[in-house]
């Protein structure tokens, strides 16, 4: 069975018809792997017992008997241990479920396993050692996915499921989504539960997401799932009607500001530049307001900021797992990196640069006092190579931010990580037989108009029949 000739949406569907039996979808995305996965390694810890076991009470949520798999770093469930993409914890079970979890699972889904993800969810690629090897793209076998929910993109855009769980504290949802010719979208801070494992993930800018065919799968997910946990440090500002609702409709005519460029006013592949254009005058084609916009937030204080925050947090959740053991064998390049660099920084770094986080994020507020939606690319380029963005190295720093590090590679999505500002990444484009995300972001808790925006997007140009050979 192969989950691309629909979307979860229809799947739900066509089980509540009773022209398919959950069952039949279990066992189909069970073969899809053995049939897949050896080429792709997306897929891990699959639990087909829990998985057959939860068949006989789904409850009646909006996926009712849609197969389904959780990102294998964070997401804690008692029924799916996981790795977290590392060899450090060994294989960690779980005494509760997380509050998202809880929320996944009342959609009725039918969960039976994990996806890879990156070491410590650091990087554009998914090539964890845990996991014996690189993700690879259905699109191309010698290109990455992306990351750190690589698994989950490659799983999705290869039909093994039609929708999957993903997170995304950097681009980590768009970047594979926008690698695998997939929908994915970031809502606004806080407005995914993170609890009661954590509080919140690299001082808020980190959230759970989605990576699905269709914008209405991503609507009904976040409606499904949304609203703070008990005890939340924050909220997030509330909607004025669903996602649902939203994108039942058109939007309003917007002011949309588009970026061809780096927001710093770097090229990018023309390729890829040239679908931005093109993005833009499918919005003017609609009867949008279209203008080139020139971004002025201080993007290079930002970088600097988040790469020592990650690092931070990094080196706490490896000094938690060692224990006093040794790193070397259990820690990859990036992450010992990541525990120097931290180790390196002032005592009083961490709450500077959670300040300066937060400044940026007023600045890029103001970015949007003259247009409603700010449009570029997701990537600077078409998916990389595997191994461009292996974790063998341990210059931290420069793998984050030099001249071929993450940022230069990526220079579009973490930005709306730091501003907490909503962004998606749409896939419209296509250059060299590679798929290329268009992203598209919006002011702070503007959830619906966004992503009403993305549905009239992809009402305009279909995406859904252009699929991987894999």
């Amino acid at each position: 069975m192969d989950f691309r000739t629909r979307d979860a949406t229809a799947w739900a569907e066509a089980v509540a018809r009773g022209e398919v039996q959950a069952s039949e979808l279990l066992q189909g995305a069970l073969d899809r792997v053995a049939e897949v996965n050896p080429r792709l390694n997306a897929v891990v810890l699959i639990q087909e017992e829990v998985a057959r076991k939860s068949l006989s009470a789904l409850p009646r949520g909006p996926f009712r008997g849609v197969p389904f798999l959780l990102k294998d770093l964070g997401c804690e469930a008692v029924d799916f241990p996981s790795f977290n993409g590392s060899r450090l914890w060994g294989l960690t079970r779980y005494s509760g479920d997380s509050a998202i979890y809880a929320r996944i699972k009342e959609m009725g889904v039918v969960t039976f396993g994990r996806t890879t993800s990156p070491e410590g969810g650091i990087g554009a690629a998914t090539e964890a050692v845990v996991y014996g090897g690189p993700t690879r793209n259905p699109w191309d076998l010698g290109r990455t996915s992306g990351g750190s929910s690589g698994g989950a993109g490659a799983a999705v855009a290869a039909g093994i499921v039609p929708f999957a769980h993903g997170s995304d504290g950097g681009g980590s949802v768009r970047i594979p989504a926008s690698s695998c010719g997939l929908f994915g979208f970031k809502p606004t801070r806080a407005r995914l539960p993170d609890g009661p494992f954590s509080g919140e993930g690299w001082a808020g800018m980190s959230i759970d997401g989605f990576l699905t065919w269709s914008v209405r799968d991503t609507a009904r997910a976040l409606d499904a799932c949304m609203g703070p946990d008990l005890g939340a440090p924050y909220v997030a500002p509330p909607l004025a009607r669903s996602h649902a609702d939203a994108i039942s409709r058109p939007p309003r005519r917007l002011r949309v500001g588009v970026v061809d460029t780096t927001f710093t006013g770097a090229a990018i592949h023309p390729g890829v530049a040239e679908q931005v254009r093109k993005a833009a005058s499918l919005a003017e084609s609609l009867g949008h307001h279209v203008e080139v916009h020139q971004v002025r937030a201080d993007v290079a204080m930002m970088m600097r900021a988040w790469t020592d925050i990650v690092a931070v947090g990094t080196a706490l959740s490896i000094r938690g797992g060692l224990q006093g053991r040794p790193l070397e064998g259990l820690v990859e390049g990036v992450g010992r990196g990541a525990l120097a660099h931290a180790e390196t920084l002032s005592p009083l770094r961490y709450l500077e640069a959670v300040g300066q986080i937060h400044a940026f994020g007023r600045q890029m507020a103001a970015e949007f006092a003259g247009i409603d939606l700010l449009m570029s690319a997701t990537l600077a380029e078409p998916p990389a190579k595997v191994g461009r963005f292996n974790h063998d190295t341990e210059d931290y720093v420069a793998y984050r931010t030099g001249p071929e590090g993450i940022f230069a590679y990526s220079p579009f999505c973490a930005i709306f990580n730091a501003s907490g500002q909503p962004a998606a990444s749409v896939p419209l484009g296509m250059v060299d037989g590679l798929p290329v995300g268009i992203h598209v972001a919006a002011p702070y808790g503007q959830d619906e108009e966004l992503i009403a925006f993305c549905a009239e997007l992809e009402a305009a140009a279909p995406w859904f029949g252009r699929k991987p050979g894999i």
